[in-house]
């Protein structure tokens, strides 16, 4: 049962990092909004389309029975109100490099992320890590250390994604609360915010919204809550070293965008970090592997012997 719920938990999260992977082709569709305004857009439909999916599967008295629930657990409700700030954090970070010509250092942030989850798990929730894998971590570590001082500046916007989504998987592994209430409240807390800032604070462009713009703004809240709703089932199944492990398909997804579509530069620094980060995750699927040969014959050891 764990394996199969295992084998679950990673096809779920794949399919989410792959989208998140391909999302810089949607969000450089409204480049001419603000990323403030956007953002707003992004939470107001997010918030939207959780309500319609209640909806429609007839979970409108458990969601309300989870909010009252929420209320009486201080505990789970600060935990689901940071998750809901922290991913706005990222939302609004991740918009505004993608629009603002900087997908190589969103590519960078969720390499980093990774590395962060890996440290948060074995901090935070005491996951033990093989001898092999913490070689891997470090050779990751010393790719992305290389990429970062080849920068010349500081990338303040890779940490803040890498940062904020970290935390953000790291709360939705400790509050346990089912995914599609989770995200359904989490966009609530914040939508009263997103609302008042689309009505007060002046838009960078007062010209009205093409209809073509309106409806992608309003199908954001549907690419925003598929791939959100897909990670929180996958990482209720995983560790957070494997969701760390997973994390790796978004980021080289962003690259091969931004290289190829986006027309970033791939310098010879690129090629080394990243030569690295690779040469990590061989490392460390061969750790796995390794790992779960040795559960496999310590049961089957344990069966025999009963």
């Amino acid at each position: 049962m764990q394996s199969q719920s295992s084998k679950s938990g990673v096809v779920y999260a794949a399919i989410a990092y792959v989208m998140w992977g391909i999302l810089p082709l949607f969000w450089n569709l409204l480049g001419e909004i603000d990323a403030g305004h956007l953002l707003a857009h992004r939470i107001v439909w997010s918030f939207v389309t959780m309500i319609l999916v209640v909806l429609l599967l007839g979970k409108i008295r458990p969601f309300f029975k989870q909010i009252k629930d929420l209320f009486s657990d201080k505990r789970a409700f600060w935990g689901l109100f940071a998750a809901s700030l922290t991913v706005s954090l990222n939302w609004l970070v991740f918009i505004w490099a993608v629009n603002s010509g900087h997908v190589l250092q969103s590519s960078l942030g969720y390499y980093i992320n990774p590395l962060i989850s890996i440290l948060l798990a074995m901090i935070v929730l005491k996951e033990k890590s093989t001898r092999l894998q913490i070689v891997s971590f470090i050779l990751a570590a010393l790719g992305v250390i290389y990429l970062t001082f080849s920068y010349g500046v500081f990338p303040w916007v890779s940490f803040l994604l890498a940062i904020s989504f970290a935390v953000y998987g790291l709360l939705k592994k400790v509050v346990t609360i089912p995914p599609m209430f989770g995200l359904t409240i989490e966009t609530m807390f914040v939508t009263p915010l997103a609302i008042l800032y689309l009505l007060f604070v002046p838009a960078a462009h007062s010209d009205p919204i093409p209809t073509g713009t309106a409806i992608i703004l309003f199908l954001s809240g549907a690419a925003t809550a598929a791939p959100l709703l897909l990670f929180a089932h996958g990482a209720r199944r995983l560790s957070l070293t494997q969701i760390g492990l997973l994390q790796y398909i978004g980021p080289t997804l962003m690259l091969l965008l931004g290289v190829t579509l986006f027309g970033e530069a791939f310098t010879h620094a690129h090629l080394i970090a990243f030569s690295c980060i690779w040469g990590a995750l061989v490392l460390y699927t061969i750790s796995g592997i390794r790992l779960k040969r040795l559960t496999t014959k310590q049961l089957n050891q344990a069966q025999t012997a009963k």
